[in-house]
């Protein structure tokens, strides 16, 4: 009994070391890009910083948010975030619903015409031909129709309705209740672990997206995005012509942020938003609703 505890120990310890090394690596790449983004610029360039800033200062995030057009992208980006996350998620759920469906006849035909789409791809000019031809160039709604249905996210949906028992569907349907109550008030509280784990993947997506806003909407200053205005003051600081920022320190050295404090404090503004969402849906990840929901 002694030396069962003593092993239980032992293993408890390892199990521990091993959570604090994978806990220390997974967070030490985030602590150094912020302590870079707090650090001064010139200092920075010799090295040497790691957890926390030697010589601490705001200056790379006063640079950025000098920038004239950030304000109004980063709320076009929460704009497209929320509204492309509540319809893609909707949308995606109803079709995954009717695919789930035990008693639609052709599921399985309609399930594999979705597959082949994950296949074969229509290409980047037949997209914007049609984008075109939809007359969403210079379009908000070029954010949110084209990545409305994912097939992938459908899947997976589906996969997880296929773990619900049909007899509660049978069940509500025999109480009077049509397919959309059913879907609403049976089906869709008992999906909420896959709700927000796509609705992560969904608000993710479209949080980081600029190459989009590059191609349908780059003419448009009031349609552009955050993570686009941060991608332009990048590579413009990268590549020495950083005109925007010059324009407002027209006074100051040109030199007094670098492009690597700039791309660290970049990472930190794009990154911190969308971070702030994963505590309210974690609890989501690990409870499973349907134990229990039936009784035989």
């Amino acid at each position: 009994m002694r030396d069962r505890n003593i092993s239980s120990r032992l293993f408890d310890v390892f199990i521990y070391l091993v959570m604090i090394f994978v806990f220390v690596i997974t967070l030490y790449p985030f602590l150094n890009i912020l302590a870079i983004s707090l650090n001064d610029s010139i200092d920075t360039v010799k090295g040497g910083i790691y957890l926390w800033p030697r010589v601490f200062t705001l200056r790379n995030y006063e640079e950025i948010f000098k920038y004239s057009n950030l304000t109004n992208a980063f709320k076009v980006s929460v704009l497209r975030t929320v509204i492309g996350t509540l319809l893609g998620v909707l949308c995606s759920m109803m079709l995954a619903y009717a695919l789930s469906r035990r008693d639609f006849i052709a599921r399985q035909l309609f399930t594999l015409l979705f597959v082949l789409t994950l296949y074969f791809g229509g290409g980047l000019i037949p997209d914007f031909m049609l984008i075109r031809k939809l007359g969403l160039i210079n379009n908000f709604w070029v954010y949110i129709l084209p990545g409305l249905i994912s097939v992938w996210n459908i899947i997976v949906i589906r996969s997880f309705m296929d773990g619900i028992p049909f007899s509660l569907q049978e069940s509500a349907k025999l109480d009077g209740a049509n397919d959309f109550q059913i879907f609403l008030k049976i089906v869709f509280p008992l999906c909420m672990p896959v709700v927000a784990t796509i609705s992560l993947f969904v608000a993710v997506g479209q949080w980081n997206s600029w190459f989009d806003t590059y191609l349908y909407a780059s003419s448009r200053e009031e349609l552009s995005t955050l993570q686009y205005e941060l991608m332009k003051i990048l590579a413009n600081t990268t590549a020495g012509q950083s005109q925007p920022i010059r324009q407002l320190n027209s006074s100051q050295p040109v030199n007094m942020v670098s492009p690597e404090s700039i791309r660290m404090a970049i990472t930190i503004i794009a990154t911190v938003p969308i971070l702030l969402v994963y505590p309210f849906l974690q609890k989501y990840f690990v409870k499973g609703l349907t134990l229990g929901a039936v009784k035989s």
